[in-house]
């Protein structure tokens, strides 16, 4: 086959590193569409980009000539420098090292995109850690925990 055809979605997370400032309400959607330019310059497509000050959800198409890790890495590094620029505030921001990353189907597309517009309302409930454990769990990547029994009741 001459030429290459990937279909991959894939709904991105990752988190502002503990310690470091918050990213104010009001850069938010400059941020948002900076990222999307960088996934772009990566002949990836952003279907959106979104989040709260600690943290991103990125739904995007993988470029099949990038691999997942290589695309985040440099998501977070252009964004990390980006918003430096942006106030001498985040002389000191920095994002986690680690991400998250789950495959969306075609058929979820509609439903993941509602769950990155509504990220205020959604966190009104529940924290950021709350709804990565949460994720991690659908995803089969965490197990829920089992109640311990206490060795006096054996």
């Amino acid at each position: 086959m001459g030429n290459t055809y990937t279909n991959v979605a894939v709904h991105i997370i990752f988190h502002t590193k503990n310690g470091c400032p918050k990213i104010e309400e009001p850069d938010l959607p400059e941020l948002f569409r900076y990222i999307g330019g960088v996934i772009k310059t990566m002949t990836g497509v952003a279907y959106i980009v979104g989040g709260r000050p600690d943290h991103v959800h990125v739904l995007t198409l993988l470029p099949s000539s990038i691999s997942l890790a290589d695309f985040v890495r440099t998501i977070k590094a252009n964004s990390s420098r980006r918003i430096k620029e942006i106030n001498p505030y985040y002389e000191k921001f920095a994002w986690q090292r680690g991400f998250g990353a789950f495959a969306v189907s075609q058929s979820n597309k509609g439903a993941v995109i509602e769950y990155i517009t509504n990220q205020k309302e959604h966190h009104r409930y529940k924290s950021a850690h709350e709804e990565f454990l949460q994720f991690l769990e659908k995803n089969g990547l965490l197990m829920p925990e089992k109640p311990r029994i206490n060795d006096a009741e054996n």
